[in-house]
């Protein structure tokens, strides 16, 4: 494996494509440069000159549905938009809004278009239309000062294998052109320390589990400040153990302020660490809020338990309530709707309808996803 020199950002244009307009390595599958697994290195994107003055900037706008200014957001589009050559639309017209210091849920079951808007973002592939902006700054115009405070990883780490993890990194700070050489070592071992992993460090790259090769992909985006960290499915494969791990890492990031769009297809990853979320469908922003007031839309539940689920169903249809079914274990649900629940048990045992159980469910997000979309979901991990 050849190694990573600065040259390795430096041989695309602004449009991912090499010299004379020759298809460079945006254009290549996977979006990254030939030879490198699951893309470009991670933290490093393409930096294009800044072509616009201080005093150009993008002047302040409402965000998508109407609230919050450019100062406001670290992510937003407008309209923004992806079809390949092969007429398939991944991305329609999405209007991301990703508040500064939210760690950002970007929800969707695999293919959704969560990858490719995400290689939008970065500029590693340009749109077919819209437009978007990297905190407050337009881009690609603005991409000479907006990457710099981006940290990135995107389908996965790739690095040399017979290296150590101390040494990956030194090689990726080298290859950046604002880093300073004399103070590289103390960059590598303040990112090690922060991921957990300066007693492994010295350990080759490919003796490293799962885990830790996540985490050193993460450290990578820490070589250097970052106010936006995007991170693409960054627990994939990982077994529970390194799961927690990363969690507890992108948690510690967020705390110490900076804002994370987490892209995952992980129900339970949105519910343990995110503060906001944005659920994608067939290329399609269905939904975005804050988790809880997401939540808080859905319609509560009633659960009732008995040994004769078949009356108890026809009581609570009779009381008019909606989407009355039986479950798999035998339990009765239905749309609680404006009912009292203190009424429906009174009318179940005035019924002769034995209860062992009642309850009110809170939606949960799985139930959020299928109100949306009107499909099922992973809930794995």
């Amino acid at each position: 494996m050849s190694e990573p020199s600065a040259a390795t950002t430096e041989t695309a244009g602004s449009d991912g494509r090499g010299p004379g307009g020759a298809p460079g390595w945006a254009e290549q599958p996977g979006g990254g440069p030939p030879g490198m697994p699951g893309g470009r290195l991670p933290g490093m994107v393409e930096v294009v000159p800044d072509t616009a003055t201080p005093d150009t900037a993008t002047p302040d706008a409402a965000a998508p549905g109407g609230a919050g200014t450019v100062a406001d957001y670290a992510v937003r589009t407008y309209g923004l938009t992806k079809r390949f050559r092969s007429g398939q639309v991944a991305v329609n017209g999405i209007d991301l809004a990703v508040p500064r210091g939210a760690v950002y849920g970007f929800l969707g079951p695999n293919g959704s278009g969560k990858t490719t808007t995400i290689r939008l973002l970065l500029g590693l592939i340009r749109p077919t239309a819209g437009r978007h902006e990297l905190l407050g700054l337009e881009m690609p115009r603005r991409a000479g000062r907006a990457l710099p405070a981006v940290g990135s990883l995107v389908e996965g780490p790739a690095f040399h294998p017979y290296l150590s993890g101390r040494a990956n990194l030194h090689r990726l700070d080298a290859a950046d052109r604002t880093a300073d050489p004399a103070s590289a070592r103390a960059r590598v071992d303040a990112a090690l320390l922060r991921v957990g992993l300066s007693a492994a460090a010295g350990k080759r790259y490919r003796a490293y589990s799962l885990g830790m090769r996540q985490r050193l992909a993460i450290a990578a985006t820490l070589l250097h400040p970052r106010e936006l960290l995007i991170l693409d499915e960054p627990t994939n494969g990982l077994d529970p153990q390194g799961t927690r791990e990363v969690r507890a890492l992108i948690s510690g990031l967020a705390h110490a302020g900076s804002t994370v769009l987490l892209s995952t297809h992980l129900l339970s990853e949105v519910e343990q660490i995110c503060t906001h979320v944005g659920v994608m469908h067939v290329g399609r922003l269905v939904a975005q809020a804050p988790l809880a007031e997401l939540r808080a839309g859905a319609a509560p539940r009633v659960r009732v338990e008995t040994s004769r689920p078949a009356e108890a169903a026809g009581v609570l249809t009779g009381l008019g309530l909606d989407s009355v079914r039986t479950t798999d274990t035998g339990e009765v649900e239905a749309l609680l709707g404006t009912a009292e629940p203190e009424s429906l048990v009174a009318a179940l045992v005035h019924a002769g309808v034995p209860v062992r159980g009642f309850g009110c469910v809170r939606p949960d997000l799985e139930d959020v996803f299928v109100s949306l979309t009107g499909e099922g979901f992973d809930v794995s991990g």
